[in-house]
């Protein structure tokens, strides 16, 4: 017998989204993302993070240039929600013609969050947290195989408007 299909409790998203607040808003500033081997390329960084469908989503639009001559660098693309029958948040992100599926952990008491994901020798894990500042700081590093984790992105910006 078919079962009826468990009624996402709207609510219950809302709220656990409601905790991710502390990142809305347009920032900028800068960043180092790793290009090659060793290779870093600096960047002037925006995000611009904003809620959509009432609150159950989170859009992370993030634009680096490169300090040289200001061409585009680096352009990811962020969705966030809730799942409420899991009770985890999960990201899909798109960046350089691919994209991502991955769960969010959101720290206790702090407002960070972290992420990550394995392919095949390559695995990934970002933490995503605002200081004491108040900026919006990332780091991010990459393991390959049994190699030691070498910093894969570093950003920092601050909010220029809610």
């Amino acid at each position: 017998m078919a079962q009826t299909p468990k009624t996402p409790s709207i609510e219950t998203q809302r709220a656990a989204m409601k905790k991710l607040e502390f990142l809305i808003g347009e920032w900028s500033g800068e960043a180092s993302v790793l290009r090659g081997p060793g290779q870093f390329v600096d960047l002037v960084q925006t995000e611009s993070a904003q809620f959509k469908l009432d609150g159950l989503l989170l859009v992370i639009e993030g634009v680096g240039r490169t300090k040289t001559d200001g061409g585009p660098a680096l352009q990811a693309l962020g969705l966030i929600s809730f799942d409420d029958d899991a009770g985890t948040y999960r990201m899909r992100a798109f960046n350089d013609g691919r994209w991502l599926e991955t769960e969010i952990k959101l720290a206790d008491g702090e407002d960070s969050i972290s992420w990550g994901f394995t392919l095949g020798e390559f695995k990934t894990t970002t933490v995503l947290r605002i200081n004491d500042q108040g900026d919006w700081t990332e780091f991010g590093q990459l393991t390959i195989g049994d190699r030691p984790p070498q910093k894969m992105i570093e950003l920092r910006v601050r909010r220029t408007s809610h």
